[in-house]
Protein backbone atom coordinates (compact mmCIF):
# COMPACT_ATOMS: atom_id res chain seq x y z
CA UNK A 1 0.00 0.00 0.00
CA UNK A 2 1.23 3.34 -0.70
CA UNK A 3 0.75 6.10 1.37
CA UNK A 4 1.16 9.93 1.93
CA UNK A 5 1.31 11.86 4.52
CA UNK A 6 1.09 15.95 4.61
CA UNK A 7 2.92 17.39 7.77
CA UNK A 8 2.84 21.11 8.54
CA UNK A 9 5.05 23.20 11.08
CA UNK A 10 3.70 24.94 13.76
CA UNK A 11 4.82 27.01 16.71
CA UNK A 12 4.68 24.61 19.76
CA UNK A 13 1.49 25.45 22.16
CA UNK A 14 3.70 27.15 24.89
CA UNK A 15 4.80 29.72 22.47
CA UNK A 16 4.49 33.34 22.83
CA UNK A 17 1.82 34.51 19.86
CA UNK A 18 2.52 37.95 18.28
CA UNK A 19 2.22 39.80 15.36
CA UNK A 20 4.18 42.47 12.90
CA UNK A 21 4.04 44.82 10.29
CA UNK A 22 0.68 46.07 11.92
CA UNK A 23 -0.59 42.91 12.34
CA UNK A 24 -0.43 42.22 9.19
CA UNK A 25 2.16 38.87 9.26
CA UNK A 26 2.90 36.15 12.20
CA UNK A 27 6.03 37.20 14.60
CA UNK A 28 8.28 34.04 14.80
CA UNK A 29 11.26 35.68 16.71
CA UNK A 30 11.93 33.43 19.78
CA UNK A 31 9.18 31.00 18.70
CA UNK A 32 9.96 27.22 18.72
CA UNK A 33 8.60 25.47 16.20
CA UNK A 34 7.21 21.48 16.32
CA UNK A 35 5.79 19.38 13.92
CA UNK A 36 1.74 19.37 14.25
CA UNK A 37 0.77 17.31 16.70
CA UNK A 38 -2.08 16.06 14.97
CA UNK A 39 0.06 15.15 11.32
CA UNK A 40 2.65 13.63 13.88
CA UNK A 41 0.67 11.96 16.89
CA UNK A 42 -2.23 10.23 14.84
CA UNK A 43 -1.68 10.53 10.77
CA UNK A 44 1.86 9.41 10.60
CA UNK A 45 1.50 6.70 12.78
CA UNK A 46 -1.53 5.49 11.85
CA UNK A 47 0.25 5.30 8.60
CA UNK A 48 3.18 3.67 9.94
CA UNK A 49 0.97 0.97 11.55
CA UNK A 50 -1.41 0.32 8.59
CA UNK A 51 1.99 0.16 6.14
CA UNK A 52 3.32 -2.64 9.17
CA UNK A 53 0.02 -4.35 8.66
CA UNK A 54 -0.09 -4.49 5.22
CA UNK A 55 3.13 -3.98 3.34
CA UNK A 56 3.89 -0.67 1.34
CA UNK A 57 5.50 2.68 1.88
CA UNK A 58 4.76 5.94 4.04
CA UNK A 59 5.96 8.91 2.72
CA UNK A 60 5.48 12.25 4.06
CA UNK A 61 5.34 15.70 2.15
CA UNK A 62 5.34 19.43 3.08
CA UNK A 63 5.53 22.80 1.55
CA UNK A 64 7.51 25.02 3.48
CA UNK A 65 11.36 26.81 2.76
CA UNK A 66 14.92 24.58 3.70
CA UNK A 67 14.67 25.82 7.35
CA UNK A 68 11.45 23.46 8.01
CA UNK A 69 13.76 20.51 6.74
CA UNK A 70 14.38 19.31 10.77
CA UNK A 71 10.95 19.26 11.17
CA UNK A 72 10.34 16.38 7.74
CA UNK A 73 13.71 14.73 9.47
CA UNK A 74 11.28 13.83 12.46
CA UNK A 75 9.06 12.84 10.67
CA UNK A 76 11.81 10.29 8.78
CA UNK A 77 12.94 9.21 12.20
CA UNK A 78 9.74 7.84 13.30
CA UNK A 79 9.48 5.83 10.34
CA UNK A 80 8.75 7.45 6.86
CA UNK A 81 10.70 6.30 4.22
CA UNK A 82 10.85 8.94 1.87
CA UNK A 83 9.71 12.71 2.30
CA UNK A 84 8.97 15.52 -0.29
CA UNK A 85 9.49 18.96 0.38
CA UNK A 86 7.46 21.73 -1.97
CA UNK A 87 9.76 24.80 -1.90
CA UNK A 88 7.23 26.91 -1.32
CA UNK A 89 6.02 29.50 1.44
CA UNK A 90 2.26 29.29 1.13
CA UNK A 91 0.26 31.85 2.08
CA UNK A 92 -2.92 30.14 2.16
CA UNK A 93 -4.43 26.12 2.81
CA UNK A 94 -5.84 25.83 -0.58
CA UNK A 95 -2.15 26.61 -1.60
CA UNK A 96 -0.96 23.80 0.08
CA UNK A 97 -3.90 21.75 -1.02
CA UNK A 98 -2.74 21.57 -4.39
CA UNK A 99 0.61 21.44 -4.16
CA UNK A 100 0.04 18.11 -2.29
CA UNK A 101 -2.96 17.34 -4.95
CA UNK A 102 -0.23 17.82 -7.88
CA UNK A 103 2.24 15.57 -6.08
CA UNK A 104 -0.46 12.67 -5.58
CA UNK A 105 -1.89 12.81 -8.54
CA UNK A 106 1.71 12.28 -10.34
CA UNK A 107 2.24 9.22 -8.06
CA UNK A 108 -0.78 8.03 -7.49
CA UNK A 109 -1.45 7.00 -3.31
CA UNK A 110 -3.64 4.69 -2.12
CA UNK A 111 -4.46 6.64 1.09
CA UNK A 112 -3.31 10.34 2.11
CA UNK A 113 -3.72 11.72 5.56
CA UNK A 114 -3.77 14.67 6.79
CA UNK A 115 -4.27 16.08 10.36
CA UNK A 116 -7.54 16.98 11.11
CA UNK A 117 -6.46 20.90 11.71
CA UNK A 118 -3.00 22.31 12.48
CA UNK A 119 -3.15 23.57 16.28
CA UNK A 120 -1.99 27.38 14.80
CA UNK A 121 -4.82 28.20 12.69
CA UNK A 122 -7.29 25.79 13.16
CA UNK A 123 -8.70 25.69 9.78
CA UNK A 124 -9.38 21.97 8.99
CA UNK A 125 -8.99 22.82 5.43
CA UNK A 126 -7.07 21.39 3.65
CA UNK A 127 -7.69 17.45 3.77
CA UNK A 128 -11.08 18.15 1.77
CA UNK A 129 -9.52 20.35 -0.27
CA UNK A 130 -7.04 17.68 -1.27
CA UNK A 131 -9.93 15.11 -1.67
CA UNK A 132 -12.15 17.98 -3.39
CA UNK A 133 -8.68 18.20 -5.97
CA UNK A 134 -8.60 14.68 -6.98
CA UNK A 135 -11.93 13.36 -6.91
CA UNK A 136 -11.70 10.99 -4.18
CA UNK A 137 -13.77 10.84 -1.01
CA UNK A 138 -12.49 12.39 2.25
CA UNK A 139 -13.26 11.13 5.93
CA UNK A 140 -12.57 14.03 8.28
CA UNK A 141 -12.12 13.42 12.14
CA UNK A 142 -11.31 9.86 12.16
CA UNK A 143 -10.34 8.27 15.47
CA UNK A 144 -10.49 4.68 14.30
CA UNK A 145 -9.48 2.49 11.44
CA UNK A 146 -9.52 -1.02 10.78
CA UNK A 147 -9.05 -2.82 7.56
CA UNK A 148 -12.01 -5.85 6.43
CA UNK A 149 -11.12 -7.52 2.98
CA UNK A 150 -10.30 -4.72 0.53
CA UNK A 151 -12.17 -1.87 2.57
CA UNK A 152 -11.59 -0.20 5.40
CA UNK A 153 -14.11 0.22 8.48
CA UNK A 154 -13.51 4.48 9.79
CA UNK A 155 -15.19 5.64 13.02
CA UNK A 156 -14.96 9.17 12.86
CA UNK A 157 -16.52 11.72 15.53
CA UNK A 158 -19.07 13.84 14.98
CA UNK A 159 -21.36 15.88 17.31
CA UNK A 160 -22.58 14.20 20.17
CA UNK A 161 -21.24 10.70 19.52
CA UNK A 162 -19.19 8.51 16.38
CA UNK A 163 -20.46 7.20 13.06
CA UNK A 164 -18.83 3.96 11.11
CA UNK A 165 -18.01 4.55 7.25
CA UNK A 166 -17.01 2.07 5.12
CA UNK A 167 -14.66 2.75 2.33
CA UNK A 168 -12.60 1.68 -0.59
CA UNK A 169 -9.05 3.00 -1.38
CA UNK A 170 -7.94 5.59 -2.59
CA UNK A 171 -9.29 8.30 -0.50
CA UNK A 172 -8.56 11.24 1.89
CA UNK A 173 -8.79 11.33 5.60
CA UNK A 174 -8.13 13.51 8.09
CA UNK A 175 -6.88 12.62 11.48
CA UNK A 176 -8.42 12.56 15.01
CA UNK A 177 -7.41 11.54 18.53
CA UNK A 178 -7.44 8.13 18.98
CA UNK A 179 -6.84 7.63 15.55
CA UNK A 180 -2.94 6.01 16.45
CA UNK A 181 -0.80 6.10 20.20
CA UNK A 182 2.54 9.40 19.61
CA UNK A 183 5.59 7.53 18.85
CA UNK A 184 8.68 8.95 20.21
CA UNK A 185 12.19 8.41 17.87
CA UNK A 186 14.61 6.06 19.13
CA UNK A 187 18.35 6.69 17.97
CA UNK A 188 18.19 4.14 15.54
CA UNK A 189 15.57 6.36 13.66
CA UNK A 190 17.14 9.41 13.75
CA UNK A 191 20.27 7.90 12.54
CA UNK A 192 18.66 6.46 9.60
CA UNK A 193 16.90 9.65 8.92
CA UNK A 194 19.78 11.21 7.56
CA UNK A 195 20.34 9.12 4.92
CA UNK A 196 16.60 8.62 3.77
CA UNK A 197 15.66 10.63 0.59
CA UNK A 198 14.00 14.35 1.46
CA UNK A 199 13.31 15.52 -2.20
CA UNK A 200 12.90 19.05 -2.67
CA UNK A 201 10.52 20.05 -5.42
CA UNK A 202 9.53 22.91 -7.16
CA UNK A 203 6.10 24.23 -6.80
CA UNK A 204 2.96 24.40 -9.02
CA UNK A 205 1.64 27.22 -10.48
CA UNK A 206 -1.11 28.12 -7.59
CA UNK A 207 -3.49 31.24 -7.08
CA UNK A 208 -4.65 31.25 -2.92
CA UNK A 209 -8.38 32.04 -3.40
CA UNK A 210 -8.40 33.67 0.24
CA UNK A 211 -5.63 35.15 2.29
CA UNK A 212 -5.41 36.01 5.53
CA UNK A 213 -5.46 40.39 5.65
CA UNK A 214 -4.73 40.91 9.22
CA UNK A 215 -4.69 39.61 12.83
CA UNK A 216 -5.24 40.36 16.40
CA UNK A 217 -4.46 38.56 20.07
CA UNK A 218 -6.94 38.26 22.22
CA UNK A 219 -7.50 41.05 24.79
CA UNK A 220 -5.35 40.61 28.48
CA UNK A 221 -8.03 38.60 30.57
CA UNK A 222 -8.69 41.01 33.50
CA UNK A 223 -7.96 40.20 37.62
CA UNK A 224 -10.05 38.29 39.19
CA UNK A 225 -12.93 39.67 41.04
CA UNK A 226 -13.68 38.64 44.70
CA UNK A 227 -17.43 38.70 45.95
CA UNK A 228 -18.04 38.92 49.68
CA UNK A 229 -20.54 35.10 50.15
CA UNK A 230 -23.19 37.94 51.79
CA UNK A 231 -23.17 39.94 48.36
CA UNK A 232 -24.92 37.24 46.58
CA UNK A 233 -26.81 40.24 44.70
CA UNK A 234 -23.80 41.90 43.61
CA UNK A 235 -22.75 38.34 42.05
CA UNK A 236 -25.18 37.52 39.99
CA UNK A 237 -24.99 41.16 38.58
CA UNK A 238 -21.50 40.28 37.79
CA UNK A 239 -22.16 37.32 36.30
CA UNK A 240 -25.23 38.88 34.58
CA UNK A 241 -23.72 42.73 32.94
CA UNK A 242 -20.01 41.80 32.74
CA UNK A 243 -19.42 37.84 32.67
CA UNK A 244 -22.62 37.28 30.55
CA UNK A 245 -22.24 34.02 31.94
CA UNK A 246 -26.48 34.05 32.83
Amino acid sequence: MKLLVAISQTPETTARIAFKDEGKAFDPSGVNFIMNPYDEWYALVRALELKEELGGTVTVIHCGPAANDVTIRKALAIGADDAYRVDITPDSAYVVAQQVAAHAKEQGYDLIFTGKETIDYNGALVGGMIAGLLDMPFISHASKMVTQGDKMIVTRDIEGGEEDIEVSTPFVLSASKGLAEQRIPNMRGIMSAKSKPLNVVEPVSAEAMAVHTHFTVPPPKSAVKLVDAEQVDELVRLLHEEAKAI
